[in-house]
């Protein structure tokens, strides 16, 4: 009888051989590799997840500034949110003009004068163009003011009047002068002029994103 068979078997049941049952790996060094990798992935998403609210909040430079070079190209800085200067015009009520007459022919100057008053514009001195003027602009005529006006009064009187010539005087008012050339035949007929004057008031569009 060996000495593996259990006492009162008789000798019926015998365990012979060297081989015995195989005993199975504990299971809790598996649990511990899998919680362990879970953890790391879990931990990978939080803080990605972290990155991505401070760039969404904190204006962060992540992948929006990544789009942002690639769409302005190699070697250049992206741009913040441009800020386009607008700049608003005068009303005509605003301007002050004097018509002059410097054609030979009589009452231009009242009629082009009561055409721009009807317009809105605010009508000063009215009458034949000063000697160095008279019967000396052979254009449609000539507008002219102080320095300033360049940028205020003459974009928009201009509106008026296609082809004026622009010139500037060492006057300290506001007021514009326009002296009306013997090629002049008529203001710009009013619907094309309340166009330009509405185009006026658009602002200019925004710089490219090119460097």
């Amino acid at each position: 009888m060996s000495m593996l068979t259990p006492p009162g078997m008789g000798g019926k049941y015998r365990i012979t051989g060297d081989t015995y049952p195989r005993m199975r790996r504990p299971r809790r060094r598996r649990r511990i590799v899998v919680a362990t990798l879970v953890a790391v992935v879990a931990l990978g998403l939080v803080g990605w997840g972290t990155r991505q609210l401070i760039d969404v909040f904190g204006g962060g430079g992540g992948a929006a500034d990544s789009r942002a070079k690639t769409a302005a190209g190699p070697g250049c800085k992206p741009r913040k949110n441009p800020v386009t200067p607008v700049h608003v015009p005068l009303k005509p009520g605003q301007i002050t003009v004097n018509v002059y007459n410097a054609t030979p022919r009589a009452g231009l100057a009242k009629s082009t004068a009561d055409e721009l008053k009807k317009r809105g514009f605010a009508i000063g001195k009215v009458g034949n163009a000063p000697a160095a003027y008279d019967k000396k602009v052979p254009g449609p005529g000539i507008l002219l003011g102080a320095t300033g006006a360049g940028e205020s009064a003459f974009p928009v009187l201009r509106t008026q009047l296609k082809g004026a010539t622009l010139k500037m005087d060492a006057r300290a008012t506001a007021d514009v002068d326009l002296i009306i050339g013997t090629a002049f035949k008529s203001l710009t007929p009013p619907k094309d002029a309340t166009a330009a004057l509405a185009a006026l008031a658009k602002p200019a569009p925004a710089p490219s994103g090119k460097c």
